[in-house]
């Protein structure tokens, strides 16, 4: 081949630049999104130092802030896991952006990791800030660092799961609306301000089993009272894993 002659290679990039490519895509979208950002790093931080520093409710023994980080800290994961993928993904089955993309070389189970993988760095990226938060407001966490990473792990898969469940079955606007409900909800009866005790025993039986419930009373158990694994809090998740990952699987509709 002379210089400066070029042959035509026509074909689809390789499988994993195109997963890395869509998945830097859905980060770039998700942290370009005011309401978004409010929702998966203001609304959280809020929280924290509020709470923290203001004497509103009483979470019990011991400094506040080890009580409401790691709560706040299973807020994150759910804001962007669930609620944020909920909503974003809803709009885009609704615009048909699914539809063109599940028609692109880039397989439906590739589009599906590489929202899994945008949502793990915007994870990354929350809980690094509120961590920071957390230290300048005294927090002192215990525990095993990998017990923390394996409860992580399995409330992201929990409540991608039902994300994805709620963003492919409903329309666009029904997701909006029950997506941010269920945040509100969760937060108010999901142990992250508000200890389960506080709450009447038969409520408190049945809100426990939430992975809200489970995430952060797993994540405290172990940042604050220092226990090696939850088993209970990781049945739980892994429960709600399986559960909202098959049916996001099966009844999950790109159109």
């Amino acid at each position: 081949m002379s210089a400066g002659t070029f042959t035509p290679s026509p074909g689809a990039a390789p499988l994993a630049r195109m997963i890395g490519a869509q998945a830097a895509f859905e980060t770039r979208m998700l942290l370009r999104n005011g309401e978004q950002l409010l929702l998966t790093i203001v609304i959280p931080s809020l929280l924290l130092v509020l709470f923290s520093t203001v004497d509103i409710i009483d979470t019990g023994a011991g400094d506040p802030v080890d009580f409401l980080a790691p709560g706040v800290l299973a807020l994150a994961v759910m804001s962007t896991a669930f609620t944020g993928q909920a909503i974003a993904t809803g709009f885009e089955r609704r615009y048909g952006v699914l539809k063109r993309l599940g028609a692109s070389p880039l397989p439906r189970w590739g589009l599906m990791c590489a929202k899994t993988l945008s949502v793990l760095v915007t994870e990354i990226l929350q809980i690094t800030l509120l961590a920071l938060i957390a230290f300048a407001l005294g927090w002192s966490p215990e525990g095993n660092p990998l017990s923390v990473l394996l409860l992580l792990a399995l409330g992201t898969a929990a409540f991608s799961g039902l994300g994805l469940l709620m963003a492919g079955t409903l329309r666009a606007e029904a997701t909006l609306a029950a997506a941010n409900l269920v945040f509100l909800l969760l937060l108010v009866g999901g142990g992250v301000i508000v200890p389960l005790d506080r709450f009447p025993a038969g409520a408190e039986s049945v809100l426990a089993l939430l992975p809200i419930s489970a995430l952060s009373g797993g994540l405290r158990d172990v940042l604050r009272d220092g226990a090696a694994l939850p088993w209970s809090e990781l049945g739980i998740l892994t429960v709600w894993a399986v559960l909202g990952l098959g049916a996001a699987a099966r009844f999950f509709r790109w159109e």
